[in-house]
């Protein structure tokens, strides 16, 4: 290959590259595995390196190609990085506006209200189109050089898309997203290396990398929310600044949206904060700002913030607080796990006496004591989890938790089943919050479906030893319902008749209830309809059942070992006699289901049927229930209260249908 061949193809090759890097981190919907997006960055290495002249500044090789540094550059901004005012409720934010329109002396304004990313700021500057800078944001008015870490962001475009401006400075946030973060401590935990307490503290420490080949290993992105200052192009409105960054390729937030009124920008900021645990991001709070540019030059700033723009700040997910005591607790699968028991503090708008400690490798990860004070964090509705001791506050007197021998409820043996395995379980099937909690999860509506047959129900019918396993619920009686606390005639009533009703439910609900380790509801509506039968399915081999596409190696010794116990077949036969269906009816088909071969997802609450029995019948026409949202999908059915999934399905121009357009294609 000569050197105009060799200049033509690096061309293509760059142009490639830049285009998958946009697939994979801005669109998330990658179109090359990563072994073709490593042949084509090897190729252009090896041409590269044939052709040294040809390299250029937006080539992807030098995204890594900085050598480390002793330290970082000053950086003095163009324009000063101010930070935002807060606000924290409703009231404060109308008193913003009012402040607002009495400076501008009008009171339609537009506005533009975007998701405030819990990352750092920096700033990149383009010339001509190429990235020739980075910068933290420091005091607001001189940063730091961080040029050839933020040139390893693969989601930041080291050449823009034409037509570009001669000059362009934008602002953002750099930040992990929560997929990322959890993958990058997994596999750093696996190294036997430090991990980090949360995607910011990850993202701040990756960013000031010294070196960065290290950078590069970390799963940086960036979300574009301004510019500093701009040269050979100028925006009527901040709306339209945005879009232009996103022609160019520059990314910007997925949830921006436009509100005409303040009382729109509020309940945006609250839809936000309703659906902040479901984004892919970590956000604190939401940005409210003018969009007229011509606006925010009548009201100016302070020398800290801009008057036209706020942060509302979403009520805080950390708290710092105390260990009282820290207990082992007994899953249904035996499964022994730490607890910390915490002084009382609002977190996340509850109030939080508890927080996971996952499993006792991380009590000795994190070196906590009994009485030390610490950092936790609360996600979704989920229990909270502590962060990182606060080393400084120790006074001496913790006292450290060893791993129990003995199981605390009924002082069975506990230890590792493999030295390799993180969990330690409880020895005895027959201990009693074994029993409690899979007797909970057989009666739960993803299972069986019991109504009634709550935490409440189940603690006093193993107390009484009225149950004693599945198999026992199904020989209650009227009377011995009534033996429970606030089980009046009426109640109990119902509860015999959930008891009756529930005998109907699918094999695949069965399979789930029964609580196999590994076996979740996907996997147990895979098992059901290819077995049909409980028998069938238990009779199968370990060799059979790894021969299922979604069955792998440790889920079928799971169930190949659950159907070995002496006391399974004994189990199962008195649920057979009690009068349990326990087959999986597929329905047949005349002519080929609407569904068949489409991929389905679901968002919101449905009125008429549970997500589980949407799914399974979706499954039984030859459909495919799917968690997420891709281009592959075909239509995502938006019930009520839809969640981010409906916006990406918008933003893929994937078909949405309704509640009832789904049931007429069920019914077809």
């Amino acid at each position: 290959m000569d050197k105009s061949q060799a200049a033509e193809r690096l061309k293509k090759l760059r142009e490639e590259i830049a285009h998958h890097d946009y697939c994979y981190y801005i669109l998330a919907e990658p179109e090359i595995s990563d072994t073709e997006y490593d042949r084509l960055l090897k190729e252009l290495l090896g041409l590269e390196k044939e052709f040294p002249d040809l390299i250029t500044p937006d080539s992807p090789s030098q995204r890594v190609s900085g050598t480390a540094v002793s330290g970082f550059a000053p950086v003095k901004h163009r324009i000063p990085m101010l930070s935002l005012d807060n606000t924290y409720n409703e009231n404060e934010i109308l008193e913003w506006d009012d402040r607002l329109e009495r400076a501008l002396g009008a009171r339609n304004v537009d506005y533009v209200v975007e998701p405030k990313i819990d990352g750092v700021s920096a700033s990149v500057l383009y010339e001509n189109g190429v990235f020739t800078q980075g910068a933290t944001r420091g005091d607001g008015l001189t940063g730091e050089d961080v040029t050839q870490n933020l040139k390893t962001v693969r989601s930041l475009p080291l050449k823009l898309n034409a037509p570009f401006p001669k000059l362009l400075e934008v602002r953002g946030e750099v930040y992990m997203n929560k997929t990322d973060f959890l993958k990058y401590n997994k596999q750093q935990e696996a190294r036997g290396m430090e991990i980090f307490a949360n995607p910011r503290n990850a993202t701040a420490g990756s960013l000031r990398q010294k070196d960065p080949a290290i950078t590069s290993s970390r799963p940086l992105r960036f979300f574009v929310h301004s510019f500093g200052s701009a040269e050979g192009i100028s925006w009527h409105n901040h709306w339209e600044f945005l879009k232009t960054c996103a022609r160019m390729g520059l990314p910007i937030p997925d949830k921006i949206a436009r509100c005409s009124t303040i009382m729109e920008c509020t309940r945006q900021c609250r839809a936000l904060e309703k659906e902040r645990n479901d984004l892919l991001y970590d956000i604190d709070g939401a940005v409210i700002k003018v969009n007229l540019f011509a606006l925010r030059q009548k009201v100016g700033s302070t020398q800290k913030s801009p008057r036209w723009a706020v942060a509302y700040k979403f009520e805080a997910q950390q708290a710092t607080t105390q260990v009282l005591d820290i207990i082992a607790s007994v899953g249904r699968t035996g499964t022994v796990t730490p607890v910390a028991k915490l002084k009382p503090v609002a977190c996340g708008g509850v109030t939080i006496s508890n927080a996971t400690l996952h499993n006792f490798d991380e009590v000795k990860r994190l070196g906590i004591k009994i009485g030390d004070w610490v950092l936790i964090q609360r996600a979704g509705e989920v229990i909270p989890q502590v962060l990182k001791v606060i080393e400084s506050r120790r006074t001496g007197k913790e006292r450290a938790f060893p791993i129990p021998t003995v199981c605390p409820v009924c002082d069975g043996q506990i230890s590792k089943e493999r030295e390799i395995d993180v969990a330690y379980r409880c020895s005895n099937l027959a201990c009693p919050a074994q029993i409690i909690r899979g007797l909970i999860h057989f009666a739960s509506r993803d299972a069986m479906d019991i109504e009634g047959m709550g935490e409440v129900a189940v603690n006093q019918l193993v107390q009484k030893k009225l149950v004693n396993d599945f198999a026992d619920i199904y020989s209650l009686t009227l009377k011995d319902v009534r033996k429970l606390e606030l089980f009046a005639e009426k109640r109990a009533d119902n509860l015999i008749k959930a008891i009756a009703g529930s005998k109907t439910r699918p094999l695949s609900r069965v399979v789930y209830g029964m609580g196999i380790r590994h076996v979740g509801q996907k996997a147990a509506m895979t098992l059901a309809m290819k077995f049909r039968t409980m028998d069938a399915l238990m009779r199968a081999s370990e060799a059979e059942l790894r021969a299922i596409h979604e069955v792998g190696p440790v889920m079928a010794q799971a169930i190949s070992d659950f159907s070995s116990l002496p006391g399974t077949k004994t189990l199962i036969n008195r649920l057979k006699r009690a009068g349990l269906t326990m087959r999986e009816e597929i329905p047949e088909r005349k002519s080929p289901s609407m569904l068949e071969g489409k991929t389905l997802v679901l968002t919101g609450s449905l009125e008429s049927l549970s997500r589980s029995e949407a799914e399974r019948r979706i499954r039984e026409l030859g459909g495919n229930a799917a968690g997420s949202v891709s281009k592959n999908t075909d239509f995502v059915v938006a019930g009520s209260e839809p969640g981010s999934k409906l916006d990406k399905a918008r933003k893929l121009g994937v078909k949405v249908i309704s509640e009832k357009d789904l049931l007429k294609l069920l019914a077809q």
